[in-house]
């Protein structure tokens, strides 16, 4: 049980009731919990949305480090909606099974992958990576595609924090049927 209330199961002003009243049905809890912060919701789902649907990262790609994000900073929710999305897009078991494991070498990774679930792994500690491990994947990956790894990790570290302090409750975007495979894999529109 979440530690504090669902703004749909508990609103607390007008702001929190106008802004669950336009969230999309079925409410998934981290929307109706991100909710209680009404000022803030709105822009940090827009963010998340931009991530999944426009980002220039292949699908699979931005999936494995979504669920890298996951592991690290032990965010169940994030692993059990985004290991969902993973197989949805065509992310293959041994890869999420490698990511779950923290075997993030090249294994069952193409170079792309590789080096940036290494980026990842050298930044969510809290650390700061390596001059020469960013310059190879700036190199591998793009300038433009390091920045969208690097905002997507700190994205769902931060989603993760709010969703651990909370302790918010898992359940399933795929079962609420809030998932769009061509959106999500950029076939969509």
């Amino acid at each position: 049980m979440a530690l504090i209330p669902y703004a749909d199961e508990d609103p607390q002003d007008d702001r929190v009731r106008t802004l669950v009243a336009r969230l999309p049905e079925p409410h998934i809890n981290l929307f109706a919990m991100l909710a209680n912060a009404p000022a803030l919701a709105g822009p940090t789902l827009r963010l998340g949305e931009a991530i999944l649907t426009r980002s220039d990262l292949d699908p699979a790609l931005r999936e494995l480090v979504i669920l890298h994000c996951a592991r690290l900073t032990g965010t169940e929710y994030e692993w059990v909606q985004h290991e969902a999305i993973a197989r949805l897009i065509g992310v293959g078991e041994e890869q999420i099974g490698a990511v779950d494991r923290g075997e993030i070498g090249e294994g069952p990774f193409d170079r792309r992958a590789a080096l940036a679930l290494q980026l990842v792994g050298q930044l969510l500690p809290g650390g700061t990576p390596e001059p020469e491990l960013v310059a190879q994947v700036a190199s591998e990956l793009g300038r433009a595609e390091l920045i969208e790894v690097l905002i997507v990790a700190g994205y769902y570290a931060m989603l993760g924090g709010v969703m651990r302090a909370v302790q918010l409750d898992v359940d399933s975007v795929l079962e609420k049927g809030m998932i769009d495979r061509d959106r999500l894999t950029g076939d969509g529109a």
